[in-house]
């Protein structure tokens, strides 16, 4: 699958540069959507059109501050995210924390890119996540693991490893889902492609291939599951141009 994954996005590298109108649409549809449904899997109740409105700074009635702080922060922490690819950044604590700070910021300032100081479970998960004073170090280890992914692992199974293996240490008090969609996508625009939104609809999937590669070792289900939604995008992307 991975074969034919690089075939579209060759394809789809042969027609850029996009048009500069096609690409500001494109740009605010995924900027939408991925925050919707980022946002939906975690529990925010603002629907597509109401998220839009939400992120045209415009206030939706009997939605809390908090879901519109989040729909906010999210696209904060998608441009943060186009600005240190653009700037080609390497990944590490440092940038997840900021990637997180602005997740939570005006949310729960306290706990903002700061690593957490007591044990959590996930709920419906089968796996538990490390003691927090594990945490430091397993941080440490996954920024040296992603470093031989660089050297081995095609681009969809590296950020797809990324995201199942922050999310095993969840080093955050709150979070971590969002954080782990946006560093999925990080390492899929460092590599060229373009960035994929798991939908809300594909949650008991993502769940559940989630907790599977935490509990068995076993990530390839989950890896099926973001080449399928990028074979889809790429398909989306080639069809609009």
């Amino acid at each position: 699958m991975f074969s034919v994954i690089n075939e579209k996005k060759l394809l789809l590298d042969k027609k850029r540069p996009l048009p500069v109108h096609t690409l500001r649409s494109i740009r605010e549809h995924l900027i939408i959507n991925w925050t919707y449904h980022s946002n939906a899997i975690e529990g925010n109740t603002l629907t597509l059109s109401e998220t839009k409105v939400a992120l045209e700074g415009i206030t939706v009635g009997g939605k809390t501050i908090k879901e519109h702080l989040e729909a906010i922060n999210h696209k904060e922490a998608i441009l943060y995210i186009e600005e240190i690819v653009s700037r080609e950044e390497q990944l590490s604590e440092w940038q997840i924390k900021n990637i997180h700070r602005l997740i939570l910021k005006h949310i729960d300032d306290e706990h903002a890119g700061v690593y957490r100081q007591e044990n959590v479970i996930i709920s419906g998960a089968t796996h538990i996540p490390p003691d927090y004073v594990q945490v430091r170090d397993e941080m440490e280890q996954l920024i040296t693991l992603y470093e031989t992914w660089k050297q081995e692992k095609e681009a969809i199974e590296r950020a797809s490893l990324l995201h199942i293996e922050f999310v095993k240490i969840h080093p955050f008090i709150d979070g971590n889902g969002r954080t782990a969609r946006l560093l999925l996508n990080f390492e899929l625009m460092k590599s060229g492609f373009p960035p994929i939104v798991i939908e809300k609809e594909d949650r008991a999937e993502y769940y559940s291939t989630l907790d599977l590669a935490h509990t068995s070792g076993d990530a390839l289900p989950f890896i099926a599951m973001t080449t399928r939604i990028m074979d889809k995008t790429l398909d989306w992307y080639l069809k609009l141009l």
